[in-house]
C-alpha cells in the first residue's frame, strides 16, 4: 500500500511540485509523520494536510522540516514562495467565481421582480381601460333618441305636438357632466403639453448654452472631470500608494501574487523579510519562526509600522508607502532580549530553478523569485 495519497487533481502544478518535494524529504529521512510532527513542533494532523496537498504549510514549518531532514532552507523557501503565489491565485479565482455566481443570482432575482411588476402594471392598465369602456357604454345607452332637427321646416311637428317625446327626454341632465369631464380632460392635456414644452425648452438651453452665464457653468464643470482619471487596479486590489498606509496588506489585496520579497534576514531560527507590492506601491515587514513578543519594524518615506509576534511566531506589519527603490526600505527584528537583526536586499536569482546562494555568516538567503 503506497505511503502517500494521490494529490487532488485540481491542485496547482507549482503547489503539487512543492508538496512532492516535501514528501521526498520525509521519505529520504526515513522519519514517520508523527516523528516529523514531534521534531518540528507542528501536529501530526497538520503535517498530514501539508503532505497531502490539502493545506499550504507556513514558512516556519517549511524551515523546521528542512532543519529536521538536513535540507537547505533557502531552496525550500524559494519553492514555498512559488507555491504561495499559486495558492493565492487559486483562492482569488475561487473568490471571483463565487462573486460571479452571487451577481448572477441577484440579477435573476431582480429580473423576476421586474417581470412581476410589469405584469401587475399591465393588469391595472387593462382594468382602467375596461372601466373607461364601461362608462362610455353606459353614456351611450343613456343618450335619448330624440327627433331630428327641423330647422328648415317651421311647420314641422315639434315636441309640443308629441308629449311622449318630453317624457323620453327627461333623463337628459347627463350631458353637462360629460361636458365637464371633457373640459377636465382638456385641461389635463393642456397642462401636460405646457409641461412638455417647458422640459423641451430646458433641454435646449442645457444642450446649446448661450454666450452668457451658461458658459460659466460648463467652465466650472470642466475641472470636476479631472479627478475621474484614477489608476486601474487589478481585481481584488483596493488601494495604492498613500491610500494604503497603515492598512492590512492581505485585506487590501496587496499580498499573495502581488508581493515579492525585496529584503530578507535570518537571526537564529527567525526570519525577517520586507514584502514589496509593485501594484500597491507599498511594503510591509514579515517575521516568522519568531519567539512570542518579538517585534518587527519597517520604515519608509517618513512612515513606520510595527507588529508583534504572537504565540504562533508569525506576524506582519501594516503597510507603508514606497515611491522609490524597495531595496532601500528598512526592516528590523527586535527580540525580547533586546537583540536586533535587519533585512538586507535580496539580489535577483542568477538562473531560474538554479541553486540559491546563502551568506555563511548569518545564514541570510539572497534570492527572490518574481
Amino acid at each position: 500500500m503506497p505511503r502517500w495519497k494521490a494529490l487532488p487533481e485540481e491542485l496547482d502544478p507549482q503547489v503539487g511540485e512543492f508538496t512532492g518535494q516535501l514528501r521526498r524529504l520525509v521519505d529520504r529521512s526515513g522519519l514517520s509523520v508523527a516523528t516529523v510532527a514531534d521534531r518540528t513542533g507542528y501536529s501530526k494532523t497538520s503535517w498530514e494536510r501539508y503532505l497531502n496537498g490539502r493545506l499550504l504549510p507556513p514558512l516556519r514549518a517549511v524551515v523546521a522540516l528542512a532543519e529536521t531532514t538536513g535540507a537547505q532552507p533557502a531552496h525550500l523557501t524559494t519553492l514555498w514562495e512559488l507555491a504561495e503565489r499559486a495558492w493565492s491565485r487559486a483562492e482569488m479565482r475561487q473568490d471571483v467565481t463565487m462573486e460571479a455566481i452571487s451577481v448572477a443570482q441577484a440579477r435573476a432575482a431582480l429580473g423576476e421582480l421586474d417581470t412581476d411588476t410589469a405584469h401587475t402594471g399591465a393588469g391595472q392598465k387593462s382594468a382602467k381601460t375596461a372601466a373607461k369602456a364601461g362608462k362610455g357604454a353606459k353614456a351611450g345607452a343613456a343618450a335619448p333618441d330624440g327627433p331630428p332637427a327641423q330647422e328648415g321646416f317651421p311647420h314641422a311637428p315639434s315636441s309640443a305636438d308629441f308629449p311622449e317625446w318630453q317624457v323620453a327626454a327627461a333623463p337628459a341632465p347627463a350631458p353637462p357632466a360629460a361636458r365637464r369631464a371633457r373640459r377636465g380632460r382638456t385641461a389635463v392635456f393642456a397642462a401636460g403639453a405646457v409641461g412638455a414644452l417647458l422640459v423641451a425648452g430646458g433641454a435646449v438651453l442645457l444642450l446649446k448654452p448661450s454666450a452668457g452665464p451658461p458658459k460659466k457653468v460648463s467652465a466650472a464643470a470642466a475641472p470636476a472631470a479631472a479627478p475621474s482619471a484614477q489608476p486601474t487596479l487589478p481585481t481584488g486590489v483596493r488601494c495604492t500608494g498613500d491610500g494604503c498606509v497603515g492598512k492590512d496588506p492581505e485585506k487590501m489585496g496587496c499580498g499573495g501574487t502581488h508581493a515579492t520579497t525585496s529584503s530578507r534576514g535570518v537571526a537564529g531560527r527567525s526570519v525577517i523579510e520586507v514584502r514589496y507590492s509593485a501594484v500597491c506601491h507599498t511594503a510591509w515587514a514579515r517575521i516568522s519562526r519568531a519567539a512570542r513578543g518579538d517585534q518587527a519594524t519597517i520604515s519608509a518615506g517618513g512612515h513606520s509600522a510595527t507588529a508583534q509576534a504572537e504565540r504562533a511566531g508569525d506576524a506582519y506589519t501594516p503597510m507603508v508607502a514606497v515611491s522609490g527603490d524597495p531595496a532601500k526600505v528598512a526592516a528590523c527584528q527586535t527580540t525580547m532580549a533586546g537583540a536586533k537583526s535587519c533585512a538586507r536586499p535580496v539580489p535577483a536569482t542568477p538562473a531560474a530553478g538554479g541553486p540559491v546562494p546563502a551568506t555563511p555568516a548569518t545564514g541570510q538567503a539572497t534570492s527572490t523569485v518574481r
